[in-house]
C-alpha cells in the first residue's frame, strides 16, 4: 500500500519494506505511465508539480524475476494557497528586531487555505502558537531564529518532560493544548519548506536552569539524599525547558524538508498525539544537553524518515510517561515506523527509559546508525514499569544493539508496582560496528568507547528476564587481534541467533 504527503507542488511516496532487496533489485516509482525514479529505499519525492492536478502513481519492485506490484493510485495536489507573508504583519527579518507579535497576528490571521510565507532573512522570535488548519513555509534563506532570552517564553504553558506533566517554558513553535484526558485539540498543520527553524539552544537551555534553580531553591534543598536519583543537580530545574516545536493532543501533522537545530532541550516533541509525519529534515543539536531529536510521547500512529540527526542526545526518543505518573495515564506509543535515517552524530534510536505507559510496534529498517553512540538502544529503569514488546529493526547498520532492564540514571519518582516486561524483539540483517563514540555535547570531543556490539541485560529481579530475542543474519566486527566481537546476554530468555557471523 502506498501512502502520500501532498503538497501544491510536490508528492511524496512512501511505504512499508518488503524484504531486503538483493543487489540487482531496486524500487521502481511511475508517474502517469512514465518512469521516474529508481531507488532502494521506500521512499520517492516528486517536485515542481503543478497545483490540483491529478497523478496517475505506482510504484513496483524490479529485480530478476520481473515486476512486482507494491501500490498504485491517483492523487491530487493541493490548490495554490493564499500567501500571506509575515512582512505584511510587520515582520523585519534582519536578525535583531524582535518578531513574536507580528509573526503571531500573521499565524492568527490564516485560515484554511492560506500559507503563512517566511521569506529570506532571520526573523527573530520568542514562542509561538499554531491553531488548527495552519500552513506555514519556510523559504530558502528564511530563518525563524529563536532568541536566547526565556523571558521570551514566559507565561509557561502545560507540557510534560521526562515522563512528568508540569508547567514549563514555552517552546518556539507551540501546537495544541495538552490535557491528558481529551482527545486532539490542533488538526491538519503543515510546516515545511527549504528554510531553517531554530531555536536559543545552550544559551537558553542554561538561561532557564540558572532562573530554575532560584525558583526551586527550597524545593531542592527539601529532596536531601533523594536528589542523587537523578541525573545531574540541574536535572529537576533542567524539566521546564521547553522544545523547538511542542506538538499536544495533535493529530495529523506534517514536518518537511527543513534545517531545524538547538531546541533548548528537545527539538521535535509530541505528546498525546496521532498522525505526525517527519520527513526529508535535518535536526541538529550537537551542543545542547538533553538535545533530542524527534520523541514520540504516547503517540500513535507516527512516520520518521529521510531525515539526518546531529544530536546532543538520542536521536530518536520513544516515550510513554514515567513513574508513577505514566503508570496512572497509561497511554502507549505504538505503531512507529522510522526508516532512511542516518546519524552523523547522537546517542541512539531510543526507546525509553520513561515507558511506563508502554511501547509496541515499533519497526525500523534502512537506517544508519553507526556514528550513534549506542545505536539501537532500548532500556527500562527498576522503577518505570509498563512494557516494550514487539520492536523490529532490518537493513540497519548501527554501532551496536543494547537491551537493558535498568539504566543507572533518570530514577527518581516512586516505583511502579510491577517492574517493567521487556519482549519480542527482532534484529535482522545488521551490521553492528562494535565501537562507540560520544560528541559530548558541552566541549564537542569526540570520545571512543568499547562496547558490546550485542549486549542484552534483564533488570536482575526474579521474573525480569528479557523474552524472546531474535538476531538473524548479523554482522560483526572482528577485533584487532582477529577475535570475535564478544555477545553479552545476561538474565534473558528464549534468546536466538541466527547466521551471527564475524566479518
Amino acid at each position: 500500500m502506498l501512502e502520500y504527503l501532498i503538497f501544491e507542488d510536490e508528492i511524496q511516496v512512501y511505504f512499508d519494506r518488503v524484504r531486503t532487496l538483493s543487489q540487482n533489485e531496486c524500487y521502481v516509482l511511475s508517474f502517469d505511465g512514465r518512469e521516474v525514479r529508481r531507488s532502494k529505499k521506500t521512499h520517492f519525492k516528486v517536485k515542481d508539480l503543478r497545483p490540483e492536478t491529478e497523478y496517475a502513481i505506482s510504484v513496483y519492485l524490479s529485480g530478476a524475476e520481473g515486476k512486482t506490484p507494491i501500490g498504485e493510485g491517483v492523487v491530487k495536489t493541493k490548490p495554490l494557497p493564499r500567501r500571506l507573508s509575515v512582512t505584511d504583519f510587520g515582520a523585519v527579518g534582519d536578525g535583531k528586531t524582535l518578531n513574536t507579535k507580528a509573526l503571531q497576528s500573521a499565524l492568527d490571521a490564516a485560515g484554511a487555505g492560506d500559507c503563512v510565507y517566511i521569506p529570506e532573512g532571520v526573523f527573530l522570535t520568542g514562542g509561538l502558537f499554531v491553531h488548527s488548519d495552519t500552513y506555514i513555509y519556510i523559504e530558502k534563506g528564511g530563518v525563524l531564529q529563536g532568541t536566547a532570552d526565556f523571558h521570551d517564553y514566559l507565561p509557561k504553558v502545560k507540557s510534560r518532560f521526562e515522563g512528568i506533566e508540569q508547567m514549563c517554558y514555552q517552546s518556539l513553535l507551540n501546537l495544541g493544548t495538552l490535557d491528558h484526558e481529551s482527545g486532539y485539540n490542533c488538526e491538519n498543520v503543515i510546516i515545511r519548506g527549504e528554510g531553517k527553524l531554530c531555536g536559543g539552544g545552550a544559551a537558553l537551555c542554561d538561561g532557564i536552569i540558572a532562573e530554575e534553580m532560584v525558583q526551586m531553591k527550597d524545593y531542592m534543598d527539601s529532596l536531601g539524599e533523594s536528589i542523587k536519583e537523578c541525573e545531574t543537580a540541574w536535572t529537576i530545574p533542567g524539566r521546564a525547558r521547553g522544545r523547538l516545536i511542542q506538538m499536544a493532543n495533535c493529530r495529523r501533522v506534517i514536518l518537511s524538508g527543513l534545517y531545524l537545530s538547538n531546541g533548548p532541550s528537545w527539538n521535535i516533541h509530541f505528546i498525546y498525539s496521532k498522525e505526525i509525519i517527519t520527513s526529508g529534515c535535518y535536526i541538529h543539536s550537537a551542543s545542547v544537553h538533553n538535545g533530542d531529536g524527534w520523541d514520540p510521547d504516547s503517540s500513535e500512529d507516527c512516520v520518521l524518515f529521510d531525515t539526518r540527526f546531529e544530536t546532543g542526545d538520542d536521536c530518536v526518543a520513544i516515550k510513554s510517561g514515567k513513574n508513577p505518573e505514566g503508570n496512572i495515564i497509561g497511554r502507549p506509543t505504538k505503531n512507529i515506523r522510522v526508516f532512511d535515517c542516518s546519524a552523523v552524530c547522537g546517542h541512539s534510536i531510543a526507546i525509553g527509559s520513561e515507558m511506563s505507559g508502554g511501547v509496541e510496534n515499533v519497526t525500523i529498517w534502512d537506517c544508519d546508525m553507526k556514528n550513534a553512540a549506542w545505536g539501537i538502544h532500548i532500556k527500562s529503569a527498576e522503577k518505570r514499569g509498563g512494557y516494550i514488546k514487539n520492536i523490529r529493526v532490518y537493513d540497519t547498520d548501527a554501532a551496536m544493539v543494547r537491551i537493558v532492564g535498568t539504566v543507572g540514571y533518570n530514577n527518581d519518582g516512586i516505583g511502579a508496582p510491577t517492574y517493567a516486561h521487556l519482549s519480542d524483539f527482532h534484529f535482522e540483517n545488521m551490521t553492528l560496528a562494535g565501537e562507540s563514540f560520544f560528541v559530548h555535547w558541552s566541549t564537542g570531543e569526540r570520545l571512543k568507547n568499547d562496547i558490546n556490539a550485542i549486549y542484552v541485560e534483564g533488570l536482575d529481579k526474579e521474573g525480569c528476564e528479557i523474552e524472546r530475542v531474535t538476531f538473524k543474519n548479523i554482522r560483526l566486527p572482528r577485533l584487532s587481534d582477529g577475535a570475535m566481537q564478544q555477545i553479552m546476554i545476561k538474565k534473558a530468555k528464549n534468546v536466538t541467533l541466527t547466521d551471527v557471523f564475524a566479518e
